[in-house]
């Protein structure tokens, strides 16, 4: 599989087309950070049963994983976004009915529909993005694409805030609590309308695919790749090895600051706010991994990608210590600032991961997107949360964040002489 230069014609459309879809992907995403506080106060969900959630919205990357890249390799790439995105449509429409009932076993569903088919999208593009491309600079560009999922989770909370929680009681006022049930039903059909417009938006992008030239890798370049695969083995790739809790724990901190974020910057001790107010603070969040992404594109054609992961998860550490510990604007500005650190992370401990795995990429990129479950374990923190304090709970992404300086600094140094020269491997396959 010998990498295309980025620029050439018949890729560059196709970068342009799979930016929009990690656009998508980033966008609904998100959404879930708005519907978390709305679902809470709705059905009158304590911390664990709210991350829980979550949970299973990251559950579906574990379950749907291997089946999607079985899915890829039976009918190919462009047929599988086009089956991921009308997966990911279906499930948004799901949300209709759930809101009806309303349910919150059937949210549960939906959301897990939902996150299927973005799992089937993120095993096929991730590393359809990284390998394109020269291979040492596979970490800036998959940065670069990745900064339009970031702007995607960038405006996400300012349209779930203003259909979502504006449109509700619950995101109106500084007690949800105190909600009447004729408040609660009516709040739980505000979320039709978003996911309505998502679910006919998911659609159109998926005529588009559906009629679109897109570049394949060809099935001589497959077979030769499953002959050379015989004879290697993943298990001598220490970055892959260690690459993939690092994928699983970076999620956890991740998911974890993302979803209990309105919460926290909406309590009495920290910002005072209602949802729909700390909802445009959410904005700012992601807003810093947008900006930050750019720049570590940018950055990561000069520095090392793994010398810049080690000082943004140090620099992680230390402002979720600062959250963990002060009060007040201190702690809640702290907490927004982690989205810049958290920008570059996953995809350049994915590009670190696969580095040098040459025919065995697929195999790598598959567990490592596998690895994305991580979030699932969100509900541990939602579980700390509720024994021992909101606040407290974010020493566990502190722990998080000191794993991802460890990778970087010693874990993601590849021992195999592919890994450690892929330029020179991949110009010796052309």
């Amino acid at each position: 599989m010998s990498p295309v230069t980025v620029g050439s014609a018949p890729y560059r459309p196709a970068l342009t087309l799979l930016a929009s879809l990690f656009f998508m992907w980033g966008f609904i995403s998100v959404i879930n950070n708005t519907l978390l506080p709305h679902l809470r106060s709705v059905f009158d969900l304590n911390y664990t049963q709210t991350t829980l959630i979550e949970s299973v919205w990251f559950i579906a990357y574990f379950v749907a994983s291997m089946p999607s890249a079985w899915l890829i390799e039976r009918i190919g790439y462009k047929k599988a976004l086009v089956v991921g995105l009308s997966i990911m449509a279906a499930g948004a429409l799901l949300m209709a009915p759930a809101a009806q009932i309303p349910s919150y076993g059937v949210v549960l569903t939906a959301l897990f529909v939902i996150a299927s088919g973005i799992t089937l999208l993120q095993v096929a593009a991730n590393p359809y993005v990284a390998v394109i491309g020269p291979p040492e600079s596979a970490p800036a560009r998959l940065n670069l694409v990745q900064a339009f999922n970031s702007m995607g989770t960038t405006f996400a909370p300012l349209f779930g805030g203003a259909l979502i929680l504006g449109r509700s009681v619950s995101g109106t006022t500084q007690d949800p609590s105190t909600l009447t049930m004729e408040q609660r039903l009516a709040g739980a059909q505000s979320v039709i309308l978003p996911y309505l417009i998502v679910a006919l938006v998911l659609v159109v992008l998926a005529v588009i695919i559906a009629h679109f030239n897109l570049p394949s890798f060809g099935e001589n370049s497959r077979r030769a790749a499953a002959a050379e695969r015989k004879h290697m083995s993943l298990w001598r790739h220490r970055n892959l090895i260690l690459g993939i809790p690092a994928i699983f724990i970076y999620l956890i901190a991740e998911i974890g600051v993302s979803n209990l974020f309105i919460n926290f910057v909406s309590a009495p001790e920290i910002g005072n706010l209602t949802h729909e107010q700390a909802s445009r603070y959410l904005f700012l969040l992601w807003s810093g991994m947008m900006v930050g992404r750019f720049v570590g594109s940018l950055v990561m054609r000069k520095v090392p990608a793994e010398n810049v992961l080690a000082g943004a998860g140090a620099g992680a550490a230390i402002v979720m210590l600062i959250a963990a510990t002060a009060t007040g604007q201190t702690a809640m500005w702290a907490l927004i600032s982690v989205g810049l650190f958290h920008s570059i992370m996953f995809p350049t401990i994915f590009t670190l991961g696969i580095r040098g795995l040459g025919p065995l990429t697929e195999e790598g990129s598959g567990l490592l997107i596998m690895a994305i479950a991580g979030g699932a374990l969100v509900i541990v923190q939602g579980w700390l949360a509720d024994h021992y304090g909101l606040q407290a709970s974010f020493f566990l992404t502190v722990i998080c964040e000191l794993y991802i300086v460890f990778y970087a600094l010693w874990g993601c140094r590849a021992r195999t002489p592919e890994a450690q020269h892929p330029a020179k491997v991949a110009e010796a396959r052309r």
